[in-house]
């Protein structure tokens, strides 16, 4: 079965296969995940999948309702909400753009940028944010550097590969915008066994500790280099969470406690 080469998916893919991988293997191994063969952006992926085609099987991608009334979630946080946690992307002569901010109400003086498809346009607009919205990934750093928008809010498990590859570009070192969400396996609705095969064995690598040790190895050095715990904190409400949204499963979802644990 296939799991999608997304564009400007970088580590973040790699850590998606890497884990799907590993709750098959910890399922018993009836089913065995590869990468497709081309690349695509992820709301063609996302079609793919619910038009069930059969070039794709499985996507990794961050929740929302309607997402979840279209495709069957495997609702077990790929990435223990750590998707939620976004910094800003700044042009590198503006590196000071956001030192004074305090509150949501400083933040929303500054125009951001999102994927017109993303969940986060949605969460960041709902609290009364400016985002402008692009149709294709690669745009957003187009704007950015043109000066067209201030910031780009970026997840921490992605922001680093995109400023190495942006050198006019650079991370702020004083926000962190946190809200619950979480990125979930999904699968097509006429595929429950393949979604229960995922849950399995995503819960048997939760009791053995073998996904915190995938988690910690991916992400771990990012979020120690994020520096979460320096930052001014503004937490928004995501109202496109689910009631089926697993809140209440701590163990599920990463907290600034946590670096007390990582490597």
């Amino acid at each position: 079965m296939h799991y999608p080469r997304v564009d400007g998916d970088g580590e973040h893919g790699d850590y998606g296969i890497a884990l799907l991988q590993l709750a098959l293997e910890k399922a018993g191994g009836h089913y065995r995940a590869e990468l497709s063969p081309t690349r695509m952006q992820q709301n063609r992926a996302l079609l793919e999948l619910q038009t069930g085609g059969g070039r794709i099987d499985v996507v990794g991608t961050m929740t929302s309702a309607e997402r979840e009334s279209k495709l069957l979630p495997v609702r077990i946080p790929m990435t223990r909400g750590l998707i939620g946690w976004r910094i800003g992307l700044l042009r590198a002569d503006r590196a000071e753009l956001l030192q004074g901010v305090r509150n949501l109400e400083d933040l929303r003086h500054y125009a951001a940028v999102q994927g017109h498809d993303w969940p986060d346009l949605q969460i960041l607009r709902r609290s009364g944010l400016a985002v402008q919205p692009v149709t294709v990934y690669n745009t957003m750093f187009g704007l950015l550097s043109a000066g067209r928008v201030d910031w780009a809010p970026r997840s921490v498990n992605e922001i680093w590969r995109e400023a190495a590859r942006h050198p006019e570009l650079i991370v702020d070192p004083y926000v962190v915008v946190r809200y619950p969400t979480a990125d979930y396996f999904f699968v097509n609705r006429s595929n429950p066994a393949l979604a229960e095969e995922i849950r399995r064995g995503l819960e048997v690598a939760l009791v053995d500790g073998s996904f915190e040790k995938l988690f910690s190895y991916h992400y771990g050095p990012l979020i120690r280099q994020a520096r979460l715990d320096k930052r001014v904190v503004i937490t928004l409400p995501n109202p496109l969470l689910t009631p089926e949204t697993p809140l209440n499963r701590k163990e599920l979802w990463f907290t600034l406690d946590d670096l007390k644990r990582m490597p």
